[in-house]
């Protein structure tokens, strides 16, 4: 089955920090793909580069058989590819609706927002009952769910979550794991960054080790889980 979304040989580099190091990379329709490492493996550089915001040295990223290589990250967005950002960046003085509102900004199916709202609602139903209160008075869970619901708002084609369970309480980021399996059960692809390996590779099909800006496991979610080098590196005995 050809992949959806293709990484080839793709290097980034901070002036003289070589932080991604010629990484492969496929996503498959409908999946969710597991990308997982130590803090400054390159996870996060990863997807700033899937979303435009940083640029690439060389490599390629295709989508829809072009190169997002070559796009804005507004048009990135516009073309399906939303990303859920490291530490949420919710807009604290506005509404959670109005938070929300700003995630369907790009779309022209106005007639289907009001539906898409209906299932974000439902997905969190706090963010219905606190719709008309300023997001930064959301608890830091709650903050997740309102950054993750924006992204849904643009009726993502792949759904790009960077760090979803940081800072949160082990409770929450149960919660969190079980909302985002709910929301890949609707067929949505997603690519998620992680740093609570046992987590991300429990609900993966598919998983990335990603070390020192290079790729050196890739295999099922539930194999790597058992795999001696990931236990030894990450889960522990």
């Amino acid at each position: 089955m050809k992949p959806i979304l293709t990484i080839r040989k793709l290097h980034v580099a901070y002036g003289h920090v070589h932080a991604l190091k010629g990484i492969n990379l496929e996503l498959h329709a409908g999946q969710i793909t597991a990308l997982v490492g130590a803090n400054g493996a390159g996870k996060s550089t990863s997807l700033l580069a899937i979303s435009g915001l940083i640029k690439a040295g060389s490599g390629s990223i295709e989508f829809d058989d072009q190169d997002l290589l070559t796009l804005a990250p507004h048009h990135i967005v516009q073309k399906g590819l939303v990303q859920v950002a490291e530490g949420r960046a919710i807009l604290g003085t506005l509404t959670v609706q109005e938070n929300l509102d700003l995630g369907s900004y790009t779309r022209k199916d106005k007639a289907h927002v009001a539906a898409d709202l209906d299932w974000v609602f439902s997905l969190f139903p706090v963010l219905k009952n606190r719709a008309n209160g300023l997001a930064g008075n959301l608890s830091g869970g709650e903050q997740q769910m309102l950054a993750i619901g924006r992204a849904l708002m643009a009726r993502p084609k792949i759904l790009l979550l960077d760090e979803p369970s940081m800072g949160l309480a082990p409770l929450m980021v149960r919660e969190i794991f079980r909302i985002i399996k709910e929301i890949n059960q609707t067929g949505l692809t997603i690519l998620l960054v992680e740093q609570n390996v046992k987590q991300a590779l429990k609900i993966a099909e598919r998983a990335y080790v990603l070390e020192n800006g290079e790729m050196v496991l890739e295999d099922t979610g539930a194999n790597l889980l058992n795999n001696p080098k990931v236990i030894a590196a990450y889960l522990g005995t």
